[in-house]
């Protein structure tokens, strides 16, 4: 077995440029692969942690009566709840605002000012001392040029579909890569929209905790955290599937090379293989040996693609890779997505791409040496096809 190591690995490199090229287009496809996988899994860590720590908690309990992708359903989906520790209520309702003479519609959510199970600072609307304290995004507040202490009117329904109106303060901006909970969106003290709405007790959906236990409640919806990231999942995989035809066919390049170097072997170096033969190896360590050699493109391929991969996903993590041209239209789109996306080059991953890039040069390099099987070793030997 060590000979046949010794061999293939002389016999490659015997090769020269051919032999090179061949490596480094199949190390460069190596690199993209790693790569763009470690860009969207790195992706997808810091989507499920920013949308987990602002907006989904550890699931949701949801009114039956409510969808989030139908706004007519707002109106009346909402109803009483039971307090419990574990849970943190928050209801939706629908108001428009007038900054600068100008209607916008939003969505006015009340959440208790003391919550503590997502990142929005509602500590702000605890110290504020106007009579509607506000929270707002800062996409928000870019959008309709607003600042902390701004004084916007806003007129809301009541429970009986009466409309009333007051002054909102903005008591403070946060910044969120999360645009669901941003984009169109005034977040107020819960009791306060109590007060105005007259909904006493009532709530649109309750943020759990980790300790909840979901049969507490069974006449609402619960979905756990896994379930209100599918869509996120399903956009990261449609992403993946993307990227994969690029280095698709850098792969598809340098399988051919590897086929290609492998049928000049079978029918230019048919003394060798007679030769081989004639000092005692089967014809099936011969064709193994063979395949070998086909194998050990991407065996090196790995190496050297590791000597450039590692280094550099390594750094691009602490640094990250810049997203400002597209992070903003993302946000519009609904999309989770930072100013700077960190590569996560993980284990599992890493040892995933060696495996196939390796499996799938062996089953490439294999095909055309199964002719040798068949061969005569006369014939080999005297060098005829």
């Amino acid at each position: 077995m060590g000979l046949s190591f010794r061999l293939a690995f002389r016999n490659i490199i015997s090769s020269g440029l051919r032999t090179w090229l061949t490596i480094t287009t199949l190390s460069l496809a190596f690199v993209m692969i790693l790569f763009f996988n470690s860009m969207y899994t790195g992706w997808e860590y810091q989507g499920i942690r920013d949308q987990v720590n602002w907006e989904f908690a550890q699931g949701q309990v949801i009114h039956p009566a409510y969808d989030k992708l139908d706004p007519f359903t707002i109106e009346s989906g909402h109803g009483k709840y039971e307090k419990e520790a574990h849970l943190t209520p928050v209801l939706i309702r629908q108001a428009n605002i007038y900054p600068d003479g100008r209607m916008v519609p939003i969505l006015l959510k009340g959440i208790p000012a003391d919550q503590q199970i997502v990142e929005l600072p509602t500590q702000l609307l605890k110290e504020s001392k106007a009579n509607i304290p506000a929270l707002i995004g800062l996409g928000m507040a870019q959008d309709n040029n607003l600042k902390v202490g701004d004084a916007i009117l806003m007129r809301w329904k009541d429970k009986n579909g009466t409309f009333d109106a007051q002054n909102i303060t903005i008591a403070g901006i946060f910044e969120t890569n999360v645009p669901t909970i941003d984009a169109g969106q005034v977040w107020v003290d819960l009791e306060k929209l109590n007060q105005l709405t007259g909904l006493q007790q009532e709530a649109t959906y309750l943020l759990a905790d980790a300790e909840y236990n979901q049969t507490t409640n069974a006449s609402w919806n619960y979905q756990d955290k896994e379930a209100l990231l599918k869509e996120f999942y399903e956009l990261i995989e449609l992403k993946r599937g993307g990227s994969s035809f690029l280095y698709g066919i850098l792969m598809l390049i340098a399988l051919i090379a590897i086929f290609d170097s492998q049928v000049f072997s079978v029918f230019k170096r048919q003394k060798e293989i007679g030769t081989y033969i004639a000092l005692g190896f089967t014809k099936k360590r011969v064709t193994f040996l063979f395949t070998l050699e086909g194998t050990m493109y991407a065996f090196i391929a790995a190496v050297v693609g590791s000597i450039i991969a590692i280094p550099l996903l390594s750094w691009l993590h602490e640094v990250g890779i810049p997203m400002t041209s597209n992070v903003d239209q993302s946000r519009k789109m609904g999309i989770t997505v930072g100013e700077y996306i960190y590569p996560l080059l993980t284990p599992e991953l890493y040892t995933k791409t060696v495996f196939w890039v390796v499996i799938l040069s062996a089953v490439i390099s294999y095909l055309p040496v199964r002719k040798i099987a068949k061969m005569n070793t006369v014939d080999a030997l005297k060098g005829k096809k």
